[in-house]
Order: structure tokens, then C-alpha cells, then sequence
């Protein structure tokens, strides 16, 4: 169990109360079924029984997914056939692309939760487009983060592997640190974003619209202030403040 912050630090169950505030509203995927195949031979059957359960390769677990685009779903399935893990897919109907997250909270480790990341393909159709990858397009922008009245936040992109963040609204106000971070491109202007917390033990998958839409879905895993496992919804409006760009040396 980890320790409680003794720094005025919060547990993540209490910043991610309400956190959810803004997040665009779920969408209801009865009756649904997709195939997934993943690069590492991995495939995910996913056949969707109601609006809030979904049985993954014969094992029923709870989901909530949104349409963050006409053909864009973002899927998370917060597991409660195991504990302490989640798996996040984002796929497109129209280009039958994927990639697939998982978050595993570790025994030990900073950081303490873990996230693998893999590309795919549906079985709806010819796939179309570029593959899913990891990308640099985010090093050197700098956005704020609006979830709710009480949460707002600034995120500045370092480099392939850290952001830097700090909280200008909320309880976490005055807060901020350096974390590790992946980024992914999706498609045009959709940004698969993750996080790995080191001083609480939570992680995070975000899917940014940073197109027209400007708006951002996600979710959590960590571990509550008093040591059990928790999954919370998010999302919320991006406000782009600027960016930069390095003249001669790169970030890695």
C-alpha cells in the first residue's frame, strides 16, 4: 500500500473526482462486434452485449466507449475479471486502423502502473491510411487543459519521453512535476497520449483532438489513497497557448 503524501500532495481519487465533467458523452455500441489484430499476434474479439458490458475474447468485463469521431471509437474496458489493469483501443471504422493500451499497475516500481502499446488492424475492411505509430508531432507545444470548473491544467510536450505539468485550477493547484510520457499519432490530428506518474501511482490514456474539435478523451488507472485499484473517466476542452521549435540540437 502506498504511503499518503505527507507534502500536500493529493491521492489520485482525489484529483480525478469530477474530472470527468466535460468529457463528450458515451456511446452505445449493442450489438456491435469488431476483431482486432494486433502487430505482436495478439487479436482482441470484442463483441459488445448491451451499453456497458463487452465480452473480450470470451471473458465479460465492463467498457464505456465514445465516438470521438464519426468512424473513431475510443474503448476502454476497465477490467474486473482482473485487478489493478485496464485495456484502452481506439479504432476507426472508415480506415479499420487500431492501437491498443494496456495499463497494468505493477507490485513494486516507479513508476508504479505500466502501459504497453500496440498497433492494429479490424477486421471490418481493407485497412487505409497510415499505420499507428509513436510520433514527435507534440514536442515543443504547450495547451491547457479544461475537465471541468475545478480542474485545469498546463501541459508542456519536453520530448519523446517526458511532459511537464502543473495544475492552475483544482485541488492539485500550485502542483506540478515531470512525467513520462508516449505519444502516438492515430490519424490526422488525432494524438494517442499517455502518462506514467512517479510520485502516485496512477497512468493515463488520452485520445487529443487537436483538429477543429479541440477536445480530448481519457482515462485513468491507480491506486486510491487507501491501496485498492480504481478506474475514472475523463476528458475535457484543449486551449493551444503556442509552441516552439529547436533550431539545431533535438530533444530525444
Amino acid at each position: 500500500m502506498p504511503e499518503a503524501p505527507t507534502d500536500g500532495w493529493r491521492t489520485y481519487d482525489e484529483f480525478a473526482a469530477g474530472i470527468a465533467t466535460y468529457r463528450l458523452p458515451n456511446a452505445d455500441l449493442s450489438g456491435h462486434e469488431v476483431t482486432i489484430t494486433l502487430d505482436d499476434g495478439e487479436v482482441l474479439a470484442l463483441s459488445f452485449k448491451d451499453a456497458e458490458h463487452v465480452v473480450c475474447n470470451g471473458v465479460e468485463d465492463p467498457y464505456d466507449a465514445v465516438a470521438v469521431r464519426d468512424d473513431v471509437f475510443f474503448v476502454n474496458l476497465p477490467f474486473t475479471s482482473v485487478d489493478g489493469e485496464a485495456l484502452t483501443v481506439v479504432h476507426s471504422t472508415a480506415t479499420h486502423r487500431a492501437l491498443a493500451v494496456r495499463s497494468v499497475i505493477g507490485a513494486e516500481g516507479v513508476p508504479r502502473v505500466s502501459q504497453r502499446f500496440s498497433a492494429g488492424v479490424t477486421d471490418g475492411g481493407t485497412p487505409s491510411g497510415d499505420v499507428p505509430g509513436p510520433s514527435r508531432d507534440l514536442i515543443g507545444k504547450r495547451n491547457v487543459y479544461r475537465y471541468s470548473l475545478d480542474h485545469l491544467y498546463e501541459h508542456v510536450y519536453l520530448s519523446s519521453e517526458r511532459y511537464a505539468w502543473q495544475c492552475l485550477e483544482g485541488v492539485q493547484r500550485g502542483h506540478g512535476d515531470m512525467d513520462l510520457s508516449t505519444v502516438w499519432k492515430f490519424q490526422d490530428g488525432l494524438y494517442l497520449f499517455c502518462f506514467r506518474e512517479f510520485r502516485i501511482a496512477v497512468a493515463s490514456v488520452w485520445l487529443h483532438d487537436l483538429g477543429y474539435a479541440l477536445r480530448t478523451t481519457g482515462v485513468f488507472l491507480g491506486l486510491t489513497g487507501d491501496g485498492r485499484s480504481e478506474h475514472s473517466r475523463a476528458g475535457g476542452h484543449v486551449y493551444p497557448l503556442g509552441s516552439v521549435s529547436y533550431p539545431d540540437a533535438q530533444p530525444v
